[in-house]
Protein backbone atom coordinates (compact mmCIF):
# COMPACT_ATOMS: atom_id res chain seq x y z
CA UNK A 1 0.00 0.00 0.00
CA UNK A 2 1.24 3.83 -0.78
CA UNK A 3 2.94 5.31 2.38
CA UNK A 4 0.40 7.62 4.38
CA UNK A 5 0.77 11.42 4.35
CA UNK A 6 -0.52 14.33 2.75
CA UNK A 7 -2.12 15.05 -0.32
CA UNK A 8 -1.01 18.44 -1.19
CA UNK A 9 1.09 20.54 0.53
CA UNK A 10 1.16 24.54 0.28
CA UNK A 11 4.73 26.06 1.45
CA UNK A 12 4.51 29.30 1.53
CA UNK A 13 6.66 32.46 2.57
CA UNK A 14 6.08 35.17 5.55
CA UNK A 15 4.58 38.32 4.30
CA UNK A 16 7.16 41.77 4.56
CA UNK A 17 8.93 42.99 7.19
CA UNK A 18 10.87 46.26 7.63
CA UNK A 19 13.97 44.64 7.41
CA UNK A 20 12.77 43.01 3.74
CA UNK A 21 12.28 46.45 2.90
CA UNK A 22 16.12 47.47 4.30
CA UNK A 23 17.73 44.54 2.36
CA UNK A 24 19.03 42.89 6.05
CA UNK A 25 19.46 39.50 6.18
CA UNK A 26 16.89 38.16 8.92
CA UNK A 27 17.77 34.43 9.10
CA UNK A 28 16.13 33.62 12.96
CA UNK A 29 16.31 37.22 14.00
CA UNK A 30 12.72 37.94 14.48
CA UNK A 31 11.27 41.31 13.62
CA UNK A 32 7.59 41.38 12.43
CA UNK A 33 5.64 41.93 9.64
CA UNK A 34 5.14 45.53 8.45
CA UNK A 35 2.09 46.93 7.08
CA UNK A 36 2.96 45.75 3.87
CA UNK A 37 3.76 42.31 5.37
CA UNK A 38 0.27 42.28 6.99
CA UNK A 39 -1.86 43.21 3.90
CA UNK A 40 0.16 40.50 1.71
CA UNK A 41 -0.81 38.08 4.91
CA UNK A 42 -4.70 39.15 4.20
CA UNK A 43 -4.75 38.54 0.24
CA UNK A 44 -2.55 35.28 0.58
CA UNK A 45 -5.32 34.16 3.19
CA UNK A 46 -8.05 34.74 0.85
CA UNK A 47 -6.78 33.07 -1.77
CA UNK A 48 -5.60 29.67 0.09
CA UNK A 49 -8.96 29.33 2.27
CA UNK A 50 -10.47 28.56 -1.18
CA UNK A 51 -8.41 24.96 -0.80
CA UNK A 52 -9.97 24.22 2.84
CA UNK A 53 -6.67 23.23 4.05
CA UNK A 54 -7.17 20.63 7.00
CA UNK A 55 -3.88 21.68 9.31
CA UNK A 56 -1.68 24.65 8.69
CA UNK A 57 1.99 24.87 10.54
CA UNK A 58 4.12 27.79 11.23
CA UNK A 59 7.71 28.66 11.83
CA UNK A 60 7.79 30.47 15.30
CA UNK A 61 9.16 32.98 14.16
CA UNK A 62 6.96 36.19 13.93
CA UNK A 63 6.55 37.27 10.74
CA UNK A 64 5.57 33.49 9.93
CA UNK A 65 3.29 32.82 12.63
CA UNK A 66 1.47 35.96 12.33
CA UNK A 67 1.23 35.13 8.35
CA UNK A 68 -0.17 32.03 9.90
CA UNK A 69 -2.66 33.95 12.06
CA UNK A 70 -4.31 35.26 8.83
CA UNK A 71 -4.80 31.85 7.28
CA UNK A 72 -6.08 30.32 10.80
CA UNK A 73 -8.88 33.47 10.82
CA UNK A 74 -9.94 32.91 7.70
CA UNK A 75 -10.28 29.03 8.18
CA UNK A 76 -11.08 28.67 11.45
CA UNK A 77 -8.09 26.62 11.90
CA UNK A 78 -5.52 26.92 14.51
CA UNK A 79 -1.87 26.97 13.13
CA UNK A 80 0.71 24.78 14.91
CA UNK A 81 4.14 26.17 15.78
CA UNK A 82 7.10 23.94 15.02
CA UNK A 83 10.97 25.92 15.52
CA UNK A 84 12.11 23.53 12.03
CA UNK A 85 10.56 25.37 9.71
CA UNK A 86 12.26 28.86 10.70
CA UNK A 87 14.62 30.82 8.48
CA UNK A 88 18.36 29.47 7.94
CA UNK A 89 20.37 31.17 10.68
CA UNK A 90 22.68 33.25 9.11
CA UNK A 91 25.06 33.86 12.19
CA UNK A 92 26.32 37.16 12.47
CA UNK A 93 25.23 38.45 8.92
CA UNK A 94 21.93 38.27 11.29
CA UNK A 95 20.82 42.27 11.08
CA UNK A 96 23.35 43.33 8.63
CA UNK A 97 22.91 44.69 4.97
CA UNK A 98 24.42 43.74 1.84
CA UNK A 99 26.73 45.92 2.13
CA UNK A 100 27.55 45.93 6.06
CA UNK A 101 28.16 42.13 5.91
CA UNK A 102 30.95 43.00 2.12
CA UNK A 103 32.50 45.67 4.51
CA UNK A 104 32.55 43.48 7.42
CA UNK A 105 33.54 39.86 6.45
CA UNK A 106 34.89 40.03 2.87
CA UNK A 107 36.27 36.70 2.75
CA UNK A 108 32.96 35.24 3.50
CA UNK A 109 31.17 37.69 1.22
CA UNK A 110 33.55 36.94 -1.41
CA UNK A 111 33.31 32.62 -0.40
CA UNK A 112 29.35 33.31 -0.90
CA UNK A 113 29.32 35.17 -3.98
CA UNK A 114 31.37 32.53 -5.61
CA UNK A 115 28.10 30.13 -4.99
CA UNK A 116 30.23 28.30 -2.41
CA UNK A 117 27.84 27.00 0.70
CA UNK A 118 28.57 29.38 3.38
CA UNK A 119 27.81 28.48 7.33
CA UNK A 120 28.61 31.97 8.77
CA UNK A 121 29.83 31.49 12.40
CA UNK A 122 27.07 30.48 14.49
CA UNK A 123 25.34 29.70 11.22
CA UNK A 124 23.36 26.78 9.62
CA UNK A 125 24.44 25.00 6.18
CA UNK A 126 22.28 24.53 3.25
CA UNK A 127 22.12 20.69 4.65
CA UNK A 128 20.97 21.49 8.26
CA UNK A 129 18.52 22.62 7.16
CA UNK A 130 17.34 20.41 4.72
CA UNK A 131 17.82 17.82 7.23
CA UNK A 132 15.09 19.59 9.68
CA UNK A 133 12.65 20.12 7.04
CA UNK A 134 12.73 16.84 5.76
CA UNK A 135 12.06 15.59 9.26
CA UNK A 136 9.18 17.87 9.92
CA UNK A 137 8.13 16.81 6.14
CA UNK A 138 8.01 13.07 7.05
CA UNK A 139 5.72 13.69 10.11
CA UNK A 140 3.11 15.53 8.73
CA UNK A 141 0.07 13.14 9.13
CA UNK A 142 -2.38 12.12 7.02
CA UNK A 143 -4.95 14.61 5.67
CA UNK A 144 -5.74 15.82 2.27
CA UNK A 145 -4.37 19.48 2.86
CA UNK A 146 -1.49 21.18 4.78
CA UNK A 147 -0.19 24.73 4.10
CA UNK A 148 3.81 25.07 5.95
CA UNK A 149 4.07 28.64 6.36
CA UNK A 150 8.33 29.24 6.18
CA UNK A 151 11.00 31.60 5.09
CA UNK A 152 12.94 31.97 1.45
CA UNK A 153 15.69 29.47 1.91
CA UNK A 154 13.51 27.38 4.06
CA UNK A 155 11.21 26.73 1.92
CA UNK A 156 13.74 26.49 -1.29
CA UNK A 157 15.40 23.75 1.22
CA UNK A 158 12.17 21.91 1.89
CA UNK A 159 11.04 21.83 -1.64
CA UNK A 160 13.94 20.76 -3.38
CA UNK A 161 14.41 18.09 -1.05
CA UNK A 162 10.86 16.61 -1.66
CA UNK A 163 11.92 16.92 -5.32
CA UNK A 164 14.72 15.31 -5.28
CA UNK A 165 16.53 17.97 -6.60
CA UNK A 166 20.24 19.44 -6.10
CA UNK A 167 21.04 21.64 -3.67
CA UNK A 168 24.42 22.50 -4.47
CA UNK A 169 23.27 25.09 -7.16
CA UNK A 170 19.55 25.89 -6.65
CA UNK A 171 17.19 25.36 -9.94
CA UNK A 172 14.13 26.83 -8.13
CA UNK A 173 13.78 30.69 -7.63
CA UNK A 174 13.18 32.01 -4.38
CA UNK A 175 9.00 32.71 -3.23
CA UNK A 176 8.08 36.00 -3.49
CA UNK A 177 6.61 37.26 0.30
CA UNK A 178 3.38 35.50 0.94
CA UNK A 179 3.81 33.53 -2.30
CA UNK A 180 3.96 29.56 -2.21
CA UNK A 181 4.93 26.10 -4.07
CA UNK A 182 2.17 24.01 -4.02
CA UNK A 183 3.25 19.48 -3.86
CA UNK A 184 1.31 16.95 -5.06
CA UNK A 185 1.52 13.78 -4.14
CA UNK A 186 1.97 10.48 -6.60
CA UNK A 187 1.38 7.15 -5.53
CA UNK A 188 2.86 4.43 -7.98
CA UNK A 189 2.46 1.36 -6.43
CA UNK A 190 4.19 0.67 -3.29
CA UNK A 191 6.18 4.19 -3.66
CA UNK A 192 5.33 7.92 -3.20
CA UNK A 193 6.84 10.72 -5.45
CA UNK A 194 6.04 14.32 -5.08
CA UNK A 195 5.87 16.51 -8.29
CA UNK A 196 5.19 20.18 -8.64
CA UNK A 197 1.87 22.08 -9.93
CA UNK A 198 2.65 25.68 -8.52
CA UNK A 199 5.49 27.65 -7.63
CA UNK A 200 5.78 31.47 -6.88
CA UNK A 201 1.91 31.40 -7.05
CA UNK A 202 0.23 34.31 -5.09
CA UNK A 203 -2.34 37.06 -5.52
CA UNK A 204 -2.05 39.27 -8.38
CA UNK A 205 0.36 41.77 -8.05
CA UNK A 206 3.81 42.64 -9.40
CA UNK A 207 6.49 41.04 -8.11
CA UNK A 208 9.96 42.66 -8.38
CA UNK A 209 12.18 39.12 -9.62
CA UNK A 210 15.56 38.32 -7.79
CA UNK A 211 18.55 38.61 -10.59
CA UNK A 212 21.28 36.73 -9.29
CA UNK A 213 24.81 37.76 -10.32
CA UNK A 214 27.37 35.14 -11.31
CA UNK A 215 27.96 32.58 -8.58
CA UNK A 216 25.08 34.49 -6.47
CA UNK A 217 23.10 32.18 -3.99
CA UNK A 218 19.55 33.01 -4.31
CA UNK A 219 18.25 31.39 -1.06
CA UNK A 220 21.30 32.75 0.77
CA UNK A 221 20.99 36.82 0.01
CA UNK A 222 18.88 39.42 0.95
CA UNK A 223 17.43 39.51 -2.47
CA UNK A 224 15.85 36.34 -1.83
CA UNK A 225 14.51 37.37 1.55
CA UNK A 226 12.33 39.91 0.95
CA UNK A 227 11.91 39.61 -3.53
CA UNK A 228 10.85 43.03 -3.49
CA UNK A 229 13.97 44.28 -2.51
CA UNK A 230 15.69 41.92 -0.46
CA UNK A 231 17.35 40.50 3.14
CA UNK A 232 15.42 36.98 4.13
Amino acid sequence: MPASGPTRVFVLRHGRTAWNAQNRYQGQADPPLDEVGLAQASAAASLLATFAPDLIVTSDLQRASATAAALAAATGLTAALDPRLRERSLGHWEGLTRDEVEARFPEEFAQWRAGRNVARRGGETREQVTIRTAELFAALPSVPVIVLVTHSATALALTEGVLGLEHDRHILGPLANCHWSELQRTDESASVSWRMRAHNAGAPGGIVPHLPTEGDDAADSPDAEALDAAAR
